[in-house]
């Protein structure tokens, strides 16, 4: 999972960065009400945010770099 998301192109990164959002929301509403099955779940959700944020932030259509560039 860790590596899964190198592969995406800049809207699938945004769209999943979303989709993990909202789930570490609903996480973390259900940790304060007491209803979570897996606690380490929340960590990892914070931890993929984190990945895809980075991912996004040194795509080459936001920093302005071909590929083949360095």
């Amino acid at each position: 999972m860790r590596n899964s998301f190198k592969d995406l192109t800049f809207e699938e990164l945004v769209q999943k960065r979303e989709e993990v959002v909202t789930r570490y929301r609903d996480i973390r509403f259900n940790m304060v009400v007491g209803h979570v099955d897996n606690p380490l779940e929340k960590r990892e959700l914070r931890r993929q945010v984190a990945r895809l944020n980075t991912l996004i932030y040194n795509h080459p259509d936001v920093t302005g770099e071909q590929e083949g560039d360095s």
